[in-house]
């Protein structure tokens, strides 16, 4: 009887969809909130984990203790479609706690390795595509004074953000390690960054078409005429000027690597200069 009790196998420990969600609506809630240069995003995932170690190491602090440690360590993707990754962590977390073949460092170097391509594709399809459609939309109900453009704003990237984290967080639990490198392998990757930063680009140029205005009341004199220098130049390229300041704010900001707050006191030099100038700004003439 004693041996017969020895040899059975031990209960496997599971962790139930309602753990899973518990674990990515915490990181959709606190990925940013204790945001450092020392660890970045560790603690947002630690938090989002905090009830696991009791369900997969009952009893055993030190385990829980060493799970804790793993969650702490150095961490940055792009939190909604980066959470693909800590969807996989679970899935190996739960896989360890039952098969010693699953190690903590090949944890650690399944994060290292997928938070940065990741965090490429994420900040690529929200920067450069999500957040310019829906700015799109929003901003011309603000530039008509609308206040609830800003709501409506925040309520579209909520409708957007959730089904997306929601997605790639189990498509990374369910998947596990050998889902997400296919996925990577096959290329779908590529083609979902190619057609984002398309789209992102032809919304970007539609929305500085439409919100970037520079206007010059200048007149020239010729004779006894004058030429209307805001007609010569869109006789030469229809919004020129808004689409050469576009392109240098682009230059400054990705070329020359300055920042937004430099950027923007560059362009307001500049705006300056050319208003005291009397070639741009000012009032149309009576």
């Amino acid at each position: 009887m004693a041996d017969e009790i020895k040899n059975a196998p031990e209960e496997r420990k599971s962790l139930t969809m309602k753990d899973a969600n518990k674990a990515w609506f915490k990181w959709i809630a606190v990925s940013n909130a204790n945001y450092n240069y020392e660890r970045l995003m560790a603690s947002g995932l630690l938090t989002s984990f905090s009830h696991i170690p009791d369900k997969l190491y009952p009893g055993n602090r030190q385990k829980k203790i060493e799970f804790m440690k793993r969650q702490m360590e150095f961490y940055n993707t792009e939190p909604h479609f980066g959470c693909i990754i800590n969807g996989l962590v679970l899935s190996m977390e739960e896989e360890m706690a039952n098969n010693p073949a699953i190690t903590p460092e090949a944890i650690t170097a399944v994060k290292t390795g997928l938070m940065g391509p990741f965090a490429g594709i994420g900040d690529t399809v929200w920067q450069g595509t999500i957040t310019p459609i829906l700015l799109a939309i929003c901003m011309p109900l603000a530039t008509s004074g609308n206040p609830l453009a800003a709501l409506l704003y925040a309520l579209l990237m909520y409708a957007v953000m959730v089904p997306i984290s929601h997605f790639m967080f189990f498509t990374g639990y369910k998947k596990g390690k050998t889902g997400v490198e296919n996925m990577m392998a096959g290329g779908q990757i590529k083609r979902l960054i190619a057609t984002a930063s398309t789209m992102g680009a032809i919304v970007l140029g539609c929305l500085a078409s439409s919100y970037v205005t520079v206007t010059s009341y200048f007149q020239i004199p010729v004779g006894t005429g004058t030429i209307d220098l805001q007609s010569t130049l869109d006789s030469i390229l229809m919004g020129g000027v808004p689409l050469g300041l576009t392109v240098l704010t682009w230059y400054l900001l990705k070329k020359k690597n300055m920042n937004a707050t430099v950027v923007m006191l560059v362009l307001v030099v500049i705006g300056i200069i050319l208003g005291a100038t009397g070639l741009f700004g000012g009032v149309a003439a009576s």
